[in-house]
Order: C-alpha cells, then sequence, then structure tokens
C-alpha cells in the first residue's frame, strides 16, 4: 500500500481498520488469531455498551534550550501537564536512566518502594510498577529488504554499535523485516544475544514497512514502563496492507516514540520522507536522513543521548468528558520557559472497549 492511502476517518473507524489490516495480516506473518468472544447466551443478540477506558498514561519528553542543548536537573514541580486544558497529579517522575520516584500531593518525591522490600501497607498502582520504568525498552526494526541491498553489512555495524552503547539498565529487542517481520531478538539486556540476533538478518524480498512496525508497536504496547521503537529503513514501501497513518495513530495512542533513520536522501523520495517526519513529530520522536554510514552512527548517538536526557512521568487521567482525541500539553514553571522548547507527543485517544 502507498504511504499516500488516505487516513481512515476518526479513531473508532481507525481501530477497525487496523484490526481487519491485522487479521489479514495473521497468515503471512504467522501471528495467533485473536480470541472470539463467545455468543451470548440463549443467542441472543445484545445491544454493544461503548465504555471509554484510560489507564495510566506515560508521557516521555525532552527540554532543550534555544541551541539545541538537553536542559536537565528539572523537577516535578518546574513543570505542568494539561489534558485538553485540565491540570493533571503526576503520578510518578524519572528523568534520563534513573529509578523513577513518587510524586507526592504537596510536589515532593520519594523512592519508590520496591517489590523486595516487606511492605507494610498494600502498594498503590504507582508504586507497584515503579520498577518498570527503570531503563528504557527499546526495539530496533531493521530494513532488510532488496532497498537496503547495497549498504546491508554497514547498516548492520551501526545498529551493533548503538546496541553495544546502550544504558545498562536498558532492555533491547531486534526485529528484522522485509516482506515477513522476523523477531531477530526479543526484548534483553543481554547486548550479545541481540547482536547475535541481528547478524542472523538477511537481506532480500519486498518491503513491508508499515505492517512490520505496527506488530513491533503491538509487541512494545504490552511492555510495562518506557519503550520507543527505533525504524532503520531506505523508506519504500511496496508490500503492506495498513497505511501510515493508522499505524502512527497507534503509536500516539500507546505513548510509544517512534526515532527514525533513513538510509535515503530526504529530497529523493519526498513521500517516504514526509511520513518519517509525520510519524516522528507527532510520537515525540526524532527522524534522521543519514545516507552515509558516519552519518547512521551519528544519528544512534543522537537517539542514544536522547533517550539518556529525556523526562518520563506518569498520571492517571482526570475526568474528561472528551472520549476523541486529547490534547497534551507541558508547560515549563520558570522564568526560562521562553526560551525552552519541549518535544513530545502532542495527545492521544482514549481506548474504546464494549
Amino acid at each position: 500500500m502507498s504511504p499516500s492511502m488516505k487516513n481512515a476517518h476518526g479513531p473508532m473507524t481507525r481501530r477497525m481498520a487496523i484490526c481487519t489490516g491485522l487479521s489479514a495480516m495473521g497468515a503471512a506473518f504467522a501471528q495467533a488469531p485473536a480470541p472470539i468472544s463467545a455468543p451470548a447466551a440463549g443467542g441472543e443478540e445484545e445491544r454493544p455498551t461503548f465504555r471509554v477506558k484510560v489507564d495510566m498514561v506515560v508521557l516521555s519528553f525532552t527540554v532543550t534550550d534555544n541551541k539545541g542543548h538537553y536542559v536537565t536537573g528539572l523537577k516535578p514541580t518546574d513543570f505542568k501537564v494539561t489534558e485538553d486544558g485540565i491540570v493533571q497529579k503526576v503520578s510518578t517522575f524519572g528523568e534520563g536512566n534513573k529509578p523513577p520516584v513518587l510524586v507526592l500531593e504537596d510536589g515532593s518525591t520519594r523512592p519508590i518502594v520496591q517489590a523486595s522490600a516487606a511492605p507494610t501497607k498494600a502498594p498503590d498502582a504507582a508504586e507497584s510498577r515503579g520498577d518498570a520504568f527503570v531503563g528504557t525498552n527499546v526495539f530496533v526494526l531493521f530494513d532488510t529488504s532488496n532497498y537496503m541491498y547495497r549498504g546491508f553489512v554497514y547498516a548492520s555495524d551501526a545498529i551493533a554499535d548503538f546496541v553495544r552503547g546502550l544504558d545498562r539498565a536498558d532492555s533491547v529487542a531486534v526485529y528484522t523485516f522485509s516482506r515477513n517481520l522476523s523477531r531477530a531478538a526479543t526484548l534483553t539486556r543481554d547486548r550479545n544475544q541481540a547482536i547475535m540476533g541481528l547478524r542472523k538478518a538477511v537481506a532480500g524480498d519486498d518491503s513491508a514497512l508499515y505492517n512490520a512496525l505496527l506488530l513491533a508497536l503491538r509487541d512494545a504496547a504490552k511492555v510495562p514502563g518506557r519503550k520507543v521503537v527505533i525504524v532503520f529503513s531506505n523508506g519504500p514501501d511496496n508490500a503492506s496492507m495498513v497505511a501510515p497513518d493508522d499505524v502512527r495513530a497507534v503509536a500516539e495512542d500507546e505513548g510509544i516514540p517512534i526515532y527514525v533513520i533513513s538510509t535515503n536522501d530526504v529530497n529523493r523520495d519526498a513521500i517516504s520522507s514526509n511520513v518519517f517526519k509525520r510519524i516522528s513529530q507527532r510520537t515525540g520522536g526524532q527522524v534522521f536522513f543519514a545516507k552515509t554510514w558516519q552519518k547512521q552512527v551519528e544519528a544512534f548517538e543522537s537517539i542514544r543521548e536522547s533517550l539518556g536526557n529525556s523526562y518520563t512521568v506518569t498520571y492517571y487521567p482526570q475526568p474528561n468528558p472528551n472520549d476523541g482525541f486529547r490534547r497534551i500539553n507541558i508547560e515549563i514553571l520558570s522564568d526560562a520557559a521562553k526560551k525552552l522548547r519541549v518535544r513530545a507527543r502532542p495527545g492521544y485517544r482514549p481506548s474504546r472497549t464494549f
């Protein structure tokens, strides 16, 4: 499917279209079929009731000054998070790969009680999930289609160097794709295992980039804590059955930043370049156009720096009648706020369930 395919209208229509696409992709990607609900007792048809379900929101963002330098050392009292203008109560706060802390009512913080400590009372939800936010779950999606044939070896080396340089607290998964997706190395902190899976990749066949990206996002969404997807691709897609903007919407709703490293020239394939820009910007990630091996290494270094200097907060949304797109805003509460730039996803759509 061409990246220029028009978007489905509305979050529910989009999710139905994506579900249809996933069903069609199941045979090609050897995915287990989704469970089917049993019919109502007595064969009677029940009228579906939609409910808006919003779990804990995970929000990652970076702050830079007017020269592009990362601003670190901010505290929970230095910013305000709003959703459709409604101020949110931040539950946990983390900077880089440091252990997150609980944010108390007065804005002060305290360490999150680890599971190994004997609790004197039942921990709240934020405490019980806190250890999941140490480090980042990094999903690398490597294009091994015919489009990548010429630079395949150099690309593999650049990815291996990136994996070796990740923080010790980070976990990494390496997926490869051409027409089909291969989970070369599932999520692990064993760098050798990840690189071993990477080295087994073989170039060839058509490119189903957006099919593979959707499946990678589905895997990442099941993992608690902070996660990102890094796409390393030449750009063209001639085999996907889902539209890129539908995939982007899934990442946006799940709060998963997408970083893209394109080995193509930004002006050579305008369609893919614009899609990459839109996907990364709308999810809080970044895009890099790196045709040479040196540029690719620099792009990975920039991503590693971004992960190490990002902030991650969690919150449970305040009551909000809007079951459509909810706009998130992060406001820096300091005199220097006008000179600072926040990069984050613009919002999300709460899931609707039967």
